[in-house]
């Protein structure tokens, strides 16, 4: 990780630095685009079916259970307008979410489809209070692995073992928890998930995965269809609306090429880390964050109890202004994020001693 060379960088949680297989990839991408032009055209898009069996392995899925997306609301929005609701139905998410996992199900009023957001109150998250807000018209319940805020991990095979139970379909927004913490969707069943590349995946921004379970893939209507949503896609002068039979369909024009080049270099980084050791690592290192923390009188605002923690730590220094301190902590090579009038670390598995000792002298400066 570059970045180390001079930041400590504790701000994964908003956008993460470059690995150095990402940059690489970029760079290569760049070199070859100014010097060659399309003519290693196919070879990138060969490039790109990698990113995608490298997603696939990360969830222990089907390459065709993955699109390759823009963004984390890209994929939230691939099920909100593709589903197939109708008037009366209701969506359950929580108050907390972040604004993408909301927005697209509360623009789904005109449809008549009702977004209902369960108080999150201190920031817990349990199964039952989401499932006590469902009733015979949930068609979905869609919430955060790992809440951006109160860095609450949420455990989501209890969650969707209660809702299917219910006949309720789940969606998992894993952007705060993918490329730290290991899911296998063949054990925990999730429905569908997005992530974008930018945050624990330490790729770049505007490249990111959307999974469905294969059985949905003719559940959601394809929205913002394209050339690249067919089969032979590369025949132009043919037109039919012949969908691919994978989720590629859902992936309409032009790919951010360049983009998922550098994804799938940091996804095949971290397969080959193994993400049960990066999750270990990140658990050990945020828990020592929160002991030296406590040493100079912060107070932990996020959940450190063994199934619920997470590499968000939110807290407070009294009596200091939280955007105040994060820039003095700036000018100190410690990058961190102000969210919600908390300070938040979010420190990756390279992050070591030395980088929270910055952190507490710049808290103490």
């Amino acid at each position: 990780m570059p970045v180390a060379e001079r930041w400590s960088y504790l701000d994964h949680a908003a956008v993460a630095p470059l690995c150095e297989p990402a940059r690489q990839a970029i760079s290569k991408w760049v070199n070859e685009a100014t010097e060659e032009g399309d003519t290693t055209w196919p070879r990138w898009s060969a490039e790109t079916e990698k990113t995608r069996a490298a997603a696939a392995t990360l969830l222990n899925a089907e390459p065709g259970e993955i699109a390759l997306v823009h963004s984390t609301s890209e994929g939230i929005n691939l099920v909100a307008e593709g589903f197939p609701w109708r008037s009366g139905d209701n969506i359950v998410t929580l108050d907390n979410e972040f604004p993408s996992n909301l927005y697209p199900w509360m623009n789904q009023t005109w449809r008549g489809v009702e977004t209902r957001r369960v108080a999150a109150g201190d920031g817990r998250v349990t199964v039952e209070k989401l499932v006590d807000a469902c009733d015979v018209r949930t068609r979905l319940i869609s919430v955060s692995w790992v809440g951006f805020l109160s860095g609450w991990r949420l455990d989501v095979g209890a969650l969707v073992d209660a809702a299917h139970a219910r006949g309720i379909l789940v969606f998992l927004d894993a952007i705060q928890g993918l490329g730290v913490f290991p899911i296998d969707v063949q054990q925990t069943q999730v429905d569908f998930l997005a992530a974008d590349g930018h945050k624990w995946l330490l790729g770049p921004e505007g490249a990111g995965i959307f999974y469905l379970r294969s059985e949905h893939l003719d559940l959601l209507r394809p929205t913002g269809v394209g050339w690249h949503s067919v089969t032979d896609a590369s025949n132009y002068t043919r037109i039919h609306l012949d969908f691919k039979p994978t989720a590629a369909r859902f992936e309409g024009g032009t790919q951010n090429m360049v983009g998922q080049l550098g994804l799938g270099a940091s996804l095949a980084m971290l397969l080959e880390l193994e993400p049960k050791r990066i999750a270990g690592r990140v658990l050990e290192i945020t828990d020592d964050a929160c002991e030296r923390l406590a040493t100079i009188g912060a107070q932990i605002k996020s959940f450190r109890d063994a199934e619920h923690r997470s590499g968000i730590v939110s807290f407070e220094v009294l009596g200091q202004d939280s955007l105040a301190v994060k820039k003095k902590c700036l000018q100190h090579g410690v990058v961190l994020s102000c969210r919600g009038g908390l300070l938040r670390i979010s420190p990756h598995a390279y992050v070591n001693d030395h980088d929270l000792e910055r952190l507490i002298e710049a808290l103490q400066s």
